[in-house]
């Protein structure tokens, strides 16, 4: 009788077969797929040159949410943490390009989700201008930058169920979860004939579509696959490698520059406030993260500051283009603040959600969301005016329970095909060498354990 081992072995082995013949399938149908790619123009080449950098800069957060979770899982699971952010990088661009993007921005089906054929295979998608976007841009830039949104969304949440994720399992999750969860969101916040675009709902850069949904997902994926042993056992959970937080924090901080700007589409003021706004709101979160937790008796951390850095940006996404300098620095201190206490409560309960993924970017885009309601400088709750405050508590509503459950579902029809959690022994080899045979520990061709 075949081992549990064994049968792992080759459930693996399946899987990944099946995911890499239908790899294959779709590279040959999108050879002989008869897609149309318009040509236009003339553009102006300064907002070309400033939608290829944002583009750019929204790229590298992904790997920089590598370093920033890397650097706080134990030293056996740093490579697989790791590799489970940058691998999105392959599996949602080629997503996006097949039907992503089209689910996400194709006509609209009853305001939740666009139609698959529209730019199936990017079909349509080329160098014109689209009359989708507002701008003069060509629209597979647009694209190139919508997908950029798509890829992180899923990374966001492996920090929740880190140490103990078989990694095939993560893979056909990211695909599920891309196709029936982000593009529909993305569709319904941004599409013009989207659900909470007619409800006039506000979402400059992602808040809702990006870090609520990533925060609820996370917390699904942490109720789904349990504890890890160490959480059972009331095992302290330290940062391994403080200088890749710091780095991590680093090029998350410079490529949301691109983030939260570059979602104005073009070089222009309101770009500039974007810019001005998220840098306001993650330097007074980092702060006031330290001098809280100074008041509380502890001492200032530089773990604590990263993580509410990243705060603070994941709070002023949705606002970046709708509010004030001043406002954006009250957002800032508002998150850090409501963060704090969240991931403070959360370790006083059983929730073993590894890097608090709920309780910073779910909690934080929940903040951002409603105080983007609260301080919009056109309907906000201070122009005296409640109706978009009103929609924004609806909204969110709709999203956390649309994307907890639906998460929840995602992660059993995945359970059903192939194993999510590693077995005791794999958890206790570390995912390193149990997912992938390599390890920062390795010496020769032997693994130090």
């Amino acid at each position: 009788m075949a081992t549990l081992q064994e049968k792992l072995k080759n459930n693996s082995r399946n899987v990944s077969a099946t995911i890499f013949f239908v790899f294959i399938t779709l590279s040959a149908l999108s050879a002989f797929y008869p897609s149309r790619h318009p040509e236009g123009g003339p553009f102006d080449s300064g907002t070309i040159a400033f939608m290829l950098s944002a583009s750019g800069l929204v790229l590298l957060m992904t790997p920089g949410l590598s370093f920033f979770y890397g650097g706080m899982v134990n030293a056996r699971s740093i490579i697989s943490t790791m590799l489970q952010s940058f691998v999105a990088l392959g599996i949602v661009s080629l997503l996006w390009y097949v039907v992503g993007f089209s689910l996400a921005f194709g006509d609209d089906i009853g305001g939740i989700i666009g139609n698959p054929s529209t730019f199936l295979f990017f079909d349509n998608v080329g160098l014109a201008a689209h009359d989708r976007i507002g701008t003069a841009l060509p629209f597979v830039l647009f694209a190139a930058f919508q997908l950029k949104f798509a890829i992180i969304t899923p990374a966001l949440i492996t920090g929740s169920f880190a140490e103990r994720v078989r990694f095939w399992g993560y893979v056909i999750f990211v695909c599920l979860f891309c196709l029936l969860i982000y593009c529909p969101l993305a569709h319904m916040t941004w599409h013009p004939d989207g659900l909470f675009f007619k409800m006039g709902v506000l979402d400059f850069a992602g808040g809702t579509v990006v870090h609520i949904s990533a925060g609820f997902a996370a917390l699904a994926g942490a109720i789904f696959l349990g504890r890890r042993k160490s959480h059972l056992e009331q095992k302290n959970h330290t940062a391994v490698n403080v200088p890749y937080v710091i780095l991590g924090t680093g090029l998350l901080w410079f490529g949301w520059f691109g983030f939260n700007a570059g979602s104005a589409l073009e070089s222009n003021n309101l770009a500039v406030l974007a810019f001005i706004n998220t840098n306001l709101a993650s330097a007074s979160a980092m702060l006031s993260w330290m001098l809280f937790d100074i008041v509380r008796g502890k001492k200032a951390s530089a773990v604590g500051a990263c993580v509410a850095a990243v705060v603070g940006l994941v709070a002023i996404t949705p606002a970046a283009g709708f509010v004030s300098f001043g406002s954006s620095l009250f957002i800032g201190v508002v998150a850090a603040i409501v963060c704090n206490l969240a991931v403070h409560w959360k370790t006083k309960s059983d929730l073993d959600d590894t890097l608090d993924v709920f309780p910073c970017h779910g909690v934080g885009g929940i903040v951002g969301m409603i105080l983007t309601a609260v301080f919009a400088k056109q309907g906000g709750l201070i122009t005296g005016q409640t109706g978009l405050f009103l929609h924004h508590l609806l909204a969110l509503a709709i999203v956390s329970a649309f994307t907890f459950f639906g998460s929840l579902l995602l992660y059993r029809i995945v359970a059903f095909f192939t194993p999510l959690r590693v077995t005791e022994e794999e958890e206790d080899m570390g995912l390193d060498i149990s997912q992938h045979e390599e390890s920062v520990f390795l010496q020769g061709k032997n693994f130090v354990r």
